[in-house]
C-alpha cells in the first residue's frame, strides 16, 4: 500500500545527519510519529552570501542562496545533506526547519562594493530555490534582484516556483540591458507523480505558464530538465522538451539523478512506499550508470552518469535539444557593472558599508 501523505511533505522520515553522534532508536512499544510539523523559520546571520567554487562540471562560479533548506520538499533533492552541517535531519527537517539569511542584502552591497577584476555570473540558488514560500514572506530574493540592478551586476537564476512572475518588473529591467536569465526546473508533466514526488512546488502547467511570462516580459528563458530519474520520468524528457519550446523556451539543460549521502536512503524508503513494484528496476537502472553504486561524487560524471543507458540518454537529449532549436546559450552582457558614486565615496573613506544599508523599504 502506498504511505499516506501527511501535510504535502516530501518525507516523513527523521534521518539522521552523518555527522550525529547519538542516534535514537525507537522502542517497539512507542507509537508513530504525528503528521509533519509546521514549518519553522529561523534566522541566520551569514558572515558572508556570495559562495565561490572552482567545480569543473557546474557551469557557474559564483553563487547565492538566500536560503538554507527548501519547503518544496522534492525528495530527490541533492541539497539534503546539507542540514547535517547544523546538526539537523536531511529529512523532514530540510523541508520544515528553514534558515532564513535577512542580511543577505547587506552582505551582497558589501561584496559588490567592493569588487575588483573580472566580473562573473553569479548564479542565484544552488541549494535552496529561491522562491520557495519562504520567499512571499521575507522578499529576500527580490532585494537582491534590486542590487543586481543597481550595480549592473549579470545574475541567473533557476527556480520550480511560479512566484518568479511576482519580480517581472526588475527582470524585465535586468533583461533590458542583457544582464539576466531564468531557468524553469521541469521534472515531470505527470500530475500523479509531480505530487508524490515534488509536494510542494508549483503544478508542470504554471511552471510552463511561467516560462511564457517570462518570455513575453523579454526575459532570455530556458528549461532545466532535473534531475532525470531511470524508469520514473525518463520517457518524458522529450515531452518536456517540446512543451518547454513552445512556451518560449530558447534552452534546455539536463542533470542525471544525484543521490549523495542521506539522499540515498531517503530516496530509496520513497521508492519503496510510492513505487514498490517499480523500485527494483530503477535502483538497478541506477547503479548501472554509477558503476555499481548509488551515487558517485566524481565531478567528471556526476552530472551525467556512465555506462550504455547515460549515454543514450544524453543522445536522446541532444537530439531532442538540437532539432528543437533549445542550443542557445543565452549569455550575459559583463561590462556593465559599475558601483554605484555613493558607495565609492564611503568606501574611499573607509567606512564600513554595513550598518547603514538597510534592506531597501
Amino acid at each position: 500500500m502506498f504511505e499516506k501523505r501527511n501535510n504535502n511533505r516530501g518525507t516523513e522520515v527523521k534521518i539522521p545527519g552523518r555527522f550525529e553522534s547519538i542516534i535514537r532508536e525507537k522502542e517497539p512499544f512507542e507509537a508513530e510519529e504525528q503528521p509533519s510539523p509546521k514549518t519553522i523559520f529561523l534566522e541566520e546571520k551569514a558572515k558572508s552570501i556570495v559562495s565561490e567554487n572552482d567545480c569543473p562540471d557546474l557551469g557557474f562560479t559564483r553563487s547565492i542562496n538566500p536560503y538554507r533548506g527548501c519547503e518544496h520538499g522534492c525528495i530527490y533533492c541533492y541539497a539534503r545533506p546539507n542540514h547535517a552541517y547544523v546538526d539537523l535531519s536531511p529529512g523532514i527537517d530540510f523541508e520544515t526547519k528553514i534558515f532564513v539569511k535577512k542580511n543577505a542584502p547587506n552582505l551582497l552591497r558589501n561584496y559588490l562594493a567592493k569588487q575588483k577584476g573580472n566580473v562573473h555570473t553569479i548564479q542565484l540558488a544552488g541549494v535552496t530555490d529561491i522562491y520557495q514560500p519562504a520567499e512571499r514572506k521575507f522578499e529576500i530574493t527580490r532585494e537582491l534582484l534590486r542590487i543586481f540592478l543597481e550595480f549592473k551586476q549579470p545574475v541567473a537564476l533557476i527556480t520550480k516556483s511560479s512566484l518568479v512572475t511576482r519580480d517581472l518588473d526588475l527582470l524585465e529591467n535586468l533583461a533590458f540591458h542583457n544582464l539576466t536569465k531564468v531557468y524553469v526546473s521541469v521534472t515531470t508533466l505527470d500530475h500523479s507523480l509531480w505530487k508524490r514526488m515534488e509536494p510542494r512546488t508549483a503544478h508542470p502547467e504554471k511552471r510552463l505558464e511561467t516560462i511564457q511570462s517570462l518570455v513575453k516580459a523579454g526575459v532570455p528563458t530556458g528549461v532545466m530538465v532535473a534531475p532525470i530519474i531511470p524508469g520514473l520520468n525518463d520517457s518524458e524528457l522529450e515531452t518536456i522538451l517540446r512543451a518547454a519550446q513552445s512556451s518560449g523556451a530558447r534552452s534546455a539543460g539536463m542533470v542525471f539523478l544525484r543521490l549523495p549521502h542521506e539522499v540515498a536512503p531517503l530516496f530509496l524508503d520513497w521508492l519503496e512506499k510510492n513505487y514498490p513494484l517499480k523500485k527494483d528496476k530503477i535502483e538497478g537502472l541506477i547503479r548501472n550508470a554509477r558503476g555499481g553504486k548509488l551515487y558517485d561524487a566524481d565531478y567528471s560524471t556526476r552530472m551525467y552518469g556512465t555506462g550504455p543507458y547515460a549515454e543514450m540518454l544524453w543522445k536522446r537529449f541532444r537530439i531532442s535539444r538540437d532539432r528543437l532549436g533549445l542550443n542557445d546559450p543565452i549569455r550575459l552582457n559583463k561590462t556593465l557593472f559599475r558601483v554605484p558614486d555613493r558607495y565609492k565615496l564611503r568606501l574611499t573613506k573607509g567606512e564600513n558599508l554595513l550598518p547603514e544599508m538597510g534592506e531597501h523599504s
